[in-house]
């Protein structure tokens, strides 16, 4: 009887200690909200097989004021990078790809920069981020929403694209060669690649409420999905929530809390489904999870952790002593965090409506430091303090920039004349880029990208100011022509005005040549 008893209150403490860190949670999550101005944010954490939490906190649109819930959907942007690479594992098992094969055997006509690196760059150095193109390099031809280009085009012109570091020595994040990857698997499986993620991978785990791509679930009608969100002229507003086709290999599956948590469990139950099928071979598995290319990791960092890197489609680092696997996912105005320990068996998954990754980072690190018994910090304080301090420099970097070409504007002498740079400019893998002058304003125009134009602000003698119509973008650009002996231009190059702008906006990587 006594024993009973004991069994019983070391329950009920065990139950009261649950409610007591769940509310916690709840009230964490509510401050992140408030902190980082996000409007809606979704978390799960699974444990030992079980989801013990999942739940969602704020409005998946501002537009509506519909509540966020865990079945909210939403893109899980490069999340969608582990698909890809579990796809290809899955195909590596039934013998009909090998991770070494060379790209060229799939996709003949793939060619990169260098003729040595044409012949050589395998399936295995286009999800490890090793094949010499640079961060973010090449993004902008499907980047942001709304271009022409197709998957085909894009693997043309990945030809034009000239490598920032030699060939497998250096780890910079690429989304482009994961859209080759998704061509190699659309081309050896004869699916899409969207289709074959659902039919091989999705359906059979039981994401049931999934989709391979934005367009899919849009074309399905689902309701409770959300509105992206970007900070506008300091205050956060509803912007488009979509993505390219084209980049779907890269970033494309639309998911939910309750899904990826299913997801989650499969991965860490040794790729098997609940079902109890065994979707990709250990061997494989030990490919995906290993370190494929190295990073450098600060000597003292919080998690005491000694390596980190990438997988396949996966980072890699340990923390505390354990092996940890995630990966986060952005696109404009939304990001996400996917965290796994699977010798904890611990998964924590945090979603969003907004683009702030200090959001994720303060969820997942608190839960996080909980499991690994680490002392309480105050990851919300610490974040907070510090994109305070990072975006009011920001704004002020680009209030001085802007007070520059305000001031620039007074001399009419010294302003770049429309004879000497309109006319049509081109890159050979971006395309087109028009300079027109209407009326009293110089406007910039990107074939390949229609979203991407706006109004062209003087700023020097020979530079100007590419300030998108699209606010949301926050990536206004230094148009920096190049101007001949008799003032006129030969060339433009853009560069961001703030460290603000997300790498995909990869203007840096443009050599444009004026054509006419």
């Amino acid at each position: 009887m006594k024993t009973r008893l004991s069994f019983l209150l070391i329950l009920i403490s065990f139950f009261a200690f649950a409610q007591t860190e769940e509310k916690k949670l709840d009230e964490l999550i509510q401050n992140t909200l408030k902190t980082f101005d996000v409007p809606g944010i979704s978390v799960g954490i699974i444990k030992d097989g079980k989801v013990i939490y999942s739940k969602g906190f704020g409005v998946r649109s501002l537009t509506t004021n519909q509540r966020m819930t865990d079945e909210t959907l939403v893109g899980i942007a490069s999340n969608s990078k582990g698909f890809t690479a579990t796809a290809l594992a899955m195909l590596a098992d039934e013998g009909k790809l090998n991770f070494d094969d060379k790209v060229s055997k799939y996709i003949p006509e793939f060619q990169m920069n260098d003729a040595y690196v044409s012949q050589e760059v395998t399936i295995k150095d286009l999800i490890t981020h090793r094949a010499g193109l640079g961060l973010g390099q090449g993004d902008l031809m499907f980047f942001p929403e709304g271009g022409s280009l197709t998957v085909n085009d894009i693997i043309h012109n990945v030809r034009y694209l000239k490598p920032d570091h030699s060939f497998r020595t250096t780890l910079e994040y690429n989304n482009v060669m994961f859209i080759v990857a998704g061509e190699v698997i659309h081309r050896v499986s004869g699916l899409s690649w969207a289709e074959f993620i659902e039919q091989r991978i999705l359906k059979p785990v039981g994401m049931s409420s999934s989709y391979g791509s934005y367009n899919r679930a849009k074309a399905a009608r689902v309701p409770n999905i959300i509105d992206a969100h970007a900070p506008v002229d300091g205050k956060v507003v509803a912007v488009p929530h979509d993505w390219n086709e084209t980049g779907n290999a890269a970033g494309g599956i639309i998911s939910n809390i309750k899904d990826m948590s299913v997801w989650a469990e499969f991965l860490m139950n040794g790729f098997t489904t609940k079902e109890g099928k065994k979707l990709v071979s250990d061997k494989q598995i030990q490919q995906l999870w290993n370190l494929q290319i190295s990073t450098p990791v600060a000597l003292k960092n919080p998690y005491d952790s000694n390596f980190a890197g990438y997988g396949l489609g996966w980072f890699i680092t340990d923390v505390k002593g354990h092996k940890q696997v995630y990966h986060t996912g952005g696109l404009i105005g939304t990001v996400t965090q996917f965290t796994l320990i699977p010798d904890m068996k611990l998964g924590i998954i945090v979603l969003t409506n907004q683009q702030s990754g200090a959001a994720f980072s303060t969820i997942t690190n608190t839960i996080k430091d909980s499991y690994l018994g680490m002392p309480e910090k105050d990851w919300l304080k610490t974040y907070g303090d510090r994109m305070a301090k990072v975006n009011a420099d920001y704004d002020k970097g680009k209030k001085e920039i802007f007070a520059k070409s305000e001031a620039f504007r007074k001399d009419k002498n010294a302003q770049i004349k429309a004879d000497q740079i309109v006319g049509t400019y081109i890159d050979p893998w971006f395309g087109e880029v028009t300079i027109a002058n209407e009326g009293k304003t110089f406007r910039i125009y990107c074939k390949n990208s229609p979203r991407l134009k706006g109004e062209l602000l003087p700023y020097s003698s020979n530079v100007m100011i590419a300030k998108w119509d699209d606010r949301s973008y926050d990536a206004d650009a230094f148009v920096n022509f190049n101007l001949n002996e008799n003032g006129k231009a030969q060339g433009m190059k853009l560069k961001p005005i703030s460290d603000v702008t997300d790498f995909s906006f990869d203007f840096e990587d443009l050599d444009l040549q004026k054509v006419k």
